[in-house]
């Protein structure tokens, strides 16, 4: 055969596999049909339509003056969310008992939060892309800290929505091997985690404002002000934060949101918080009502401490992992930190893979600096 002609058959058969292995991923990887989110939907107070609603009226994407900055940013601005040299991991370190309160983050959303003996695992992720393939996606920017089956027992597992980077079905079914753990998650969700084989019994829906008690711990499913949606349908599911809270120590996850003065009204009635894991990355003025920016959430952390920005500790998440924005990599932490430090609240970034005792953080290293 021809050389040139070889070549071109062998890449032809590479491409056509590549394809088809795309295209059987996807549609599992997806999840749930409307139909079969539907019979859980119905009744929830703000599902109508057969769509899930802000309480705050929100936008996806908010047009600016300038039509064309959104394709200027992709083309001019979509790599600088890289590190400029490999992010540093820590060895993850797992006490045979659960702390106090402490907090594991292996990066983006995903962290394991230790309190009152007990362990809730939070928006796990474990596979390398954010997408319904693992052959195209954002991809990770630094490996996982620790292997998902080396993780230890934990009590609850939850999700705060159905996004990628939030929700992975690869990782739900190592979890459902390896952990068991009840998933507590956000109505609607339940129908993903059914069709990806997780057992009825280990699923748990909650509506906004609605409560479960796993181990001593009350778990809420609170506000947040967001969108869901894992193909062409948006907010078929419901989306959330988490309100964890134990004999004597309590937490706020925030998994992704906008700013909401549901903060404050989640503060007043669940709060003051010991700790607060909330958002700080991936936002763009194309997008304000649903990804707060840095200064927002600092701010966030004073409306779920009642008003105290020097109560409890502030640890920011949903950045370094995955470029999805177009700010720089650091800038999330970088004005952060700026924030916390001018109104007296305590924060600490970990890196990947940190345990933080968050009653007695150790002193802070700008493991950050200079990656951007």
């Amino acid at each position: 055969m021809n050389p040139k002609r070889a070549v071109a058959s062998v890449l032809g058969s590479v491409g056509l596999g590549w394809i088809a292995r795309a295209a059987w991923e996807i549609p599992s990887a997806i999840g749930a049909s409307m139909s079969s989110i539907r019979p859980y939907a119905s009744g929830v107070a703000n599902y109508r339509n057969e769509r899930f609603h802000n309480s705050e009226p929100s936008s996806t994407f908010t047009p600016t003056g300038n039509q064309t900055s959104i394709l200027s940013s992709v083309l001019t601005r979509g790599r600088i969310g890289r590190p400029s040299a490999a992010i540093p991991l820590a060895t993850p370190l797992a006490p045979a008992d659960a702390g106090e309160l402490a907090v594991t983050w292996y990066g983006h959303a995903s962290a394991l939060i230790e309190i009152d003996g007990r362990r809730v695992l939070a928006d796990p992720v474990w596979s390398e892309r954010v997408s319904p393939s693992s052959l195209v996606g954002p991809a990770r920017l630094h490996p996982n800290p620790v292997a998902i089956e080396a993780l230890p027992q934990v009590d609850a597992i939850v999700v705060s929505h159905d996004h990628y980077d939030h929700l992975d079905q690869a990782t739900v079914a190592a979890l459902s091997e390896h952990q068991t753990a009840p998933f507590i998650v956000p109505i609607g969700l339940g129908a993903h985690l059914r069709g990806w084989g997780v057992d009825e019994s280990r699923i748990v829906e909650l509506d906004w404002g609605k409560s479960t008690s796993v181990a001593d711990l009350t778990i809420t499913c609170t506000e947040a002000r967001h969108f869901s949606g894992r193909g062409l349908v948006r907010n078929t599911t419901l989306w959330s934060s988490w309100s964890i809270v134990g004999p004597s120590r309590s937490a706020y996850f925030g998994g992704d949101t906008g700013y909401t003065s549901r903060f404050a009204d989640i503060g007043a009635e669940l709060g003051p918080y010991d700790l607060t894991l909330l958002p700080v990355g991936a936002y763009d003025e194309h997008w304000p009502d649903i990804h707060m920016n840095p200064e927002e959430a600092v701010r966030a952390h004073a409306d779920l401490c009642r008003g105290d920005a020097t109560h409890g500790l502030f640890i920011p998440i949903h950045w370094a992992t995955f470029n999805l924005a177009f700010h720089s990599w650091a800038e999330p932490v970088e004005r952060a930190t700026a924030a916390a430090a001018a109104v007296g609240t305590a924060v600490f970034v970990p890196m990947p893979g940190q345990r933080v005792d968050a009653l007695r953080p150790a002193g802070q290293e700008e493991w950050w600096a200079n990656l951007s």
